[in-house]
């Protein structure tokens, strides 16, 4: 059994419909990368998993638990399922400690001793145990976002999402996040991925999905999408990714 499911979603903004029926199933331990263009439902779709956004028909399982609809425990869901956004939202007023141990003590019912301890073990691994004490302003962007990632990963989630995670960085300090989620990937955790990154996509996916006006319009392995895309307007799109010079 597939442990994501998603199952024909739809959402809308008033009278805009922006996930229109996307239904996807992300096995355990598989990383699954949404690729489109601006506009698509990537990064809504990101969202109603996370209940950041209610939905207005279908249903989202996680390990074989709804996690969508009335009478569901967000603080539940979020300890399963986390997520990081392209702008970090760290808060500014906290230290990278602070900031990383807040929801493991607040939500997930450890002691501050525990979640320091659990915080500082997981900057060492990306080498910031020495900005512990520091606020985010004296961070880079690269900085910012890989403690963004540390903090989804304080709570031991069962599935992250990633919504865009390099966008809002400077070029020369992707890769170094990229790097991150690389090692998480092989390290086995399960993630759903929307990315502009396409040469890291084709990397690191399991199965990479187009989406296209709110539905997921081809779907397949790496080499599948992008060596032989079937749809015209997958066909189209990586033409325009290729010719910008990024896959």
């Amino acid at each position: 059994m597939s442990f994501l499911q998603i199952r024909d979603l739809h959402k809308s903004y008033g009278s805009a419909q922006i996930l229109k029926g996307i239904s996807l199933e992300v096995a355990r331990h598989e990383v699954v990368c949404l690729i489109g263009a601006s506009g698509s439902g990537k990064s809504t779709l990101l969202r109603c998993i996370n209940a950041l956004e209610t939905i207005e028909s279908g249903e989202i399982l996680v390990d074989g638990d709804q996690v969508t609809g009335l009478g569901v425990n967000l603080n539940v869901l979020r300890r399963k399922v986390g997520i990081v956004f392209q702008s970090y939202n760290l808060f500014p007023h906290m230290s990278v400690l602070k900031n990383i141990t807040l929801a493991p003590t607040l939500i997930g019912g450890m002691s501050k001793e525990a979640a320091e301890q659990r915080a500082l073990e997981l900057l060492d691994k990306i080498g910031l145990r020495h900005k512990a004490a520091s606020y985010p302003d004296a961070l880079s962007g690269g900085q910012q976002q890989r403690v963004a990632i540390v903090r989804a990963m304080a709570m031991d989630p069962q599935v992250l999402l990633l919504d865009e995670i390099t966008a809002a960085l400077d070029p020369e300090l992707v890769g170094d996040v990229l790097e991150m989620i690389r090692e998480l990937a092989v390290g086995g955790l399960t993630m759903l991925l929307a990315t502009h990154e396409m040469g890291f996509a084709r990397e690191v996916a399991s199965q990479v999905c187009f989406l296209h006006q709110g539905k997921v319009l081809e779907r397949g392995t790496p080499e599948e999408l992008f060596e032989n895309p079937q749809e015209e307007r997958t066909q189209q799109f990586l033409k325009r990714v290729i010719t910008a010079g990024r896959l």
